[in-house]
Parts: structure tokens; C-alpha cells; sequence
């Protein structure tokens, strides 16, 4: 049987590092001097997301979420990282458009962090606005790895232009703890605007057919939920006065779960999604956040209280994703109401007109689910291949200059959030409609539907793209693309 992902980064840790160098960027062994603008310390830690619960993880300088990082978009930064760990590790700069070696990702060819080693990292950051950092590494069955961890951090980019005029800034960060596996799953099938194709829906339910067992495959859960790591209830309030406008800077930090933010009697203006400002700027009562998607909304403090901004899901709530809002002169217990029905559509932020350039070529995608195919794990195939971190493959063909349209279309009921590395793309189709103008690098499809999206090969090199669900990518959900 030929190696799987997780046995591909054991033999990576053997592996010697090689140090390389352009006028773009470089990567070496840290000099261990404190010449660098940040540095990042991978170790185990402790994060007391309550009193009472306290989760031992891996994290970014002991500490969740890792440090907020500001950079100036096209001015070089040096950053060095130290893996304290016993076990090689990697920290994928989500969202910016770097050359391969230094994008994270051992599929595009970046060298792993060994155990006990330190490696420096120079690039020019960009684009300008809000970007994360996280480990790259494969989990497989192991939920102490990758994204159930606690390494995560947020990016921000100064741009030239401010998104809108507001009277400060905050950064929430949701996560969950304490991930254990199930079978089955509750996603909300709600969240997202558009409708089933019966002709996709017919693909699934014939892949099920096929599978030698009717078992479905595990499922991660989760018991605690946390925002800025700490569990609702146990954060000092975000204080605030009337008349106040707040740019609240939202990341979803999840392996896998989509998550809601809503705060009563409110709404959110959204600004930007992915960092990326949007054409039409848009007042929404219920955020959908999609895994390592970013969201940018200013919010105008004019009803006065003291509220819960929380997620719709009761349980998730209840169990920690939820913070306080108080308004000066307020006091008492925190209130949740429930905002009415709301589903995302990523259209809504587009331009009128929704026109996007003719592609030079499209390329089709296929999601479907295998369920329990992989020792109980659901495997997940695209135009009827896993990935294979031994062949690398499926492999798709870029030219340079050229745009691409991919066109997904997902036989399963899973909403997938897909990502494209060192690449920014633009929707052109989403929910049954044409769109244009929104740029981002994480967009959620919904179940049985289809997505179109468009960019543009301007960045040389290998290129991942993959499901940003930490389970389905590491069984099967990637492919990669290659310069010609």
C-alpha cells in the first residue's frame, strides 16, 4: 500500500533542509539573532479557556491565538520561526501571494520545519488586508496535528486605503477545542444561498450505492468553543459607546466547522471578505463563516445594552463561542436573542453589473464522497482521484498569463471551503447566478450545488488547492497546480 500523507511527513522529518535564496525572498537556518521583525515559537502550551477548562495544544508563542502580525504590503519582512516541537512541522502564510518555497506547503515544494530547528523566512507580503498564518502539516487520524491545533495567528497587511471609516478595530479569532471523532454530522445545511442540483444529488446517492458498506465515515466534533481563546463568559467584555462604529476583523479558525456570528438587535456591515475589499459594501444581521475564511465588518453601536455576539448554533454557544458586548453605562446579564433567517450569498457584496473577463480556458472539478472507503474515513475524490502525495497527483497544467475559470460542482452534502494557494481568485458563478468583482482565497459550496471561479497564473511555481476542511483534505480533497 503506498504511503499516505501522514507517513509522507515522517519521512519528511529525516529529511535535510536546503536553504535557497532569490531577490523575492529566502529561506535559511536562523541566525538566532533578534534581527527579524517577528518570530514565531512552535512548543506545546496551555490555553485556559475557562478556569475550569484548560486544553494542552501546540501554539504560536505559547499563547492563542499567535501574535498579530502587521506588515507593510510590498515592503520585505524577515521572520523567524523555531519548532520547538519533536515533530517536523510547517506555517503556511494563508492568503498571500508568495513564491512556493515559503508559501507552507510540502506539496508545492516547501522545505519542513525539523524538530529542534529554526528556519528564517523573507518575503514581500501581499495583498494588502487580512491574513492568517497556520501549520500546513498533515493529521490524518491524529487530532493533536494541523489545524486541530492551537497553531493559528492573524495577518494584517496595511493596506493603502482604509476599508471605511471607523473608530477602531478588533480582531476575533474563533476556534474550537477538544476535537473527538464521530460518525455522522449536523452541518448546517441552511447557511448558504442557493439551490440542490438533482442531477449532482443523483451522483452522491449512486457513490453511496456503490461503497462496499453503508457505514458513513467519522466525523469531527468538538466539545469546547472559544473566541480569542477564551469560552463565552470568561473574556472582559468588548466595551463600547454609543455612536461608536467598531471594524470588527472575524477569522474562522476551525479544522473544519463553518460557524455563525450574529449580535442582537445589529447589523453587520461587511467591507471585505478575505481581506479583500468588496464592491458593494452590505448590512447583513447573520455572518456565515466559512474554515479560514475572513470576514470584515463594521458594526454602529446604537442599541444600547449589555448582549451575547454569538453563534446561532444553541449547543456551540452555550459551550463557549460567544463573547460579551457592553455598552458604557450598562450592566447586568448578558442578552441573546436569535436574529431572523438569514442565508449567505456571497453575491450580495458583487458588482451590479456582475461581469467578469472571458476566461482563456476552464477546468471542470467533480466532488464526490467515498464513504468509509479509507479504514472508516470517508475518501474524497475530484474528477474521480484522490490526491496522492507519492504520485502528486491529480496534477493540472498552468501557462503563464492565461485566466482560468474552475467550475466545481459537489456531489455530497458536505459544504466544502475551498482554497487556492498564492492566488487570489474572483466568483464569477455562485447560488445559480452570475457574479463579479468578489475576491477572495476561501469560498464556501454549498451541498449539491455548483461554483465558478476565476484567476489569473501570475504567480510561477506549484500551486495547492485543496478543501480547507482538515479531514477532507488529508483524505483525498487536493490537487495541484504546476507552471507549465
Amino acid at each position: 500500500m503506498p504511503p499516505d500523507r501522514r507517513s509522507f511527513l515522517q519521512i519528511a522529518a529525516m529529511t535535510p533542509l536546503v536553504a535557497t535564496a532569490s531577490p523575492v525572498f529566502s529561506a535559511a537556518n536562523a541566525p538566532g539573532d533578534d534581527s527579524a521583525e517577528h518570530v514565531l515559537r512552535i512548543g506545546t502550551g496551555l490555553v485556559e479557556l475557562a478556569p475550569d477548562h484548560i486544553v494542552s495544544t501546540t501554539l504560536y508563542n505559547d499563547a492563542f491565538p499567535g501574535p498579530l502580525l502587521r506588515m507593510q504590503q510590498g515592503r520585505t519582512v524577515t521572520i523567524d520561526v523555531h519548532n520547538d516541537t519533536d515533530v517536523p512541522e510547517l506555517v503556511h502564510w494563508h492568503g498571500q501571494t508568495i513564491p512556493s518555497d515559503v508559501d507552507g506547503a510540502a506539496e508545492e515544494g516547501t522545505p519542513y520545519i525539523a524538530p529542534h530547528t529554526s528556519r528564517r523566512l523573507r518575503f514581500i507580503p501581499g495583498p494588502a488586508g487580512f491574513r492568517f498564518y497556520h501549520s500546513h502539516a498533515a493529521a490524518g487520524p491524529d487530532l493533536t496535528r494541523g489545524t486541530y491545533s492551537g497553531q493559528l495567528g492573524p495577518v494584517y497587511i496595511e493596506p493603502k486605503n482604509d476599508p471605511g471609516h471607523y473608530d477602531r478595530e478588533i480582531f476575533l479569532v474563533l476556534k474550537e477545542f477538544a476535537p473527538t471523532f464521530s460518525k455522522g454530522g449536523d452541518m448546517a445545511m441552511d447557511a448558504l444561498a442557493g439551490t440542490e442540483i438533482a442531477a449532482l444529488k443523483a451522483l452522491g446517492a449512486a457513490a453511496d450505492a456503490a461503497a462496499p458498506t453503508r457505514t458513513k465515515g467519522y466525523e469531527v466534533g468538538y466539545d469546547l468553543f472559544s473566541i480569542n481563546g477564551k469560552m463565552l463568559g470568561h473574556h472582559e467584555p468588548i466595551r463600547v459607546r454609543p455612536g461608536e462604529r467598531v471594524l470588527f476583523h472575524i477569522l474562522n479558525g476551525s479544522a473544519g466547522e463553518i460557524r455563525s456570528l450574529a449580535l442582537p438587535g445589529h447589523l453587520f456591515r461587511v467591507v471585505a471578505l478575505d481581506g479583500n475589499p468588496v464592491p458593494t459594501p452590505a448590512s447583513v444581521p447573520v455572518l456565515w463563516i466559512g474554515t479560514a475564511e475572513r470576514v470584515s465588518a463594521i458594526v454602529e453601536m446604537d442599541h444600547p445594552g449589555v448582549w451575547v455576539m454569538g453563534d446561532l448554533a444553541d449547543d456551540d454557544r452555550t459551550r463557549g463561542m460567544g463573547i460579551v458586548v457592553e455598552y458604557a453605562g450598562h450592566g447586568g446579564k448578558p442578552v441573546w436573542i436569535k436574529p431572523r433567517s438569514f442565508r449567505w450569498d456571497y453575491g450580495l457584496f458583487g458588482k451590479p453589473d456582475a461581469v467578469t473577463a472571458a476566461p482563456d480556458e476552464t477546468i471542470v472539478m467533480t466532488i464526490v464522497k467515498h464513504n468509509a472507503a479509507l479504514g472508516g474515513f470517508n475518501q474524497w475524490t475530484l474528477n474521480g482521484r484522490a490526491f496522492s502525495m507519492t504520485r502528486m497527483e491529480p496534477i493540472y497544467t498552468l501557462h503563464r498569463g492565461r485566466r482560468y475559470r474552475l467550475i466545481f460542482r459537489n456531489a455530497s452534502d458536505d459544504i466544502h471551503p475551498l482554497h487556492l494557494h498564492r492566488h487570489s481568485f474572483e466568483l464569477s458563478r455562485i447560488a445559480g447566478r452570475a457574479t463579479a468583482g468578489v475576491i477572495k482565497d476561501v469560498v464556501m459550496l454549498g451541498g449539491y450545488q455548483e461554483l465558478a471561479f476565476d484567476f489569473t497564473a501570475d504567480n510561477p511555481g506549484d500551486t495547492l488547492f485543496h478543501c480547507h476542511q482538515q479531514l477532507h483534505m488529508d483524505y483525498g480533497f487536493m490537487a495541484l497546480f504546476r507552471y507549465a
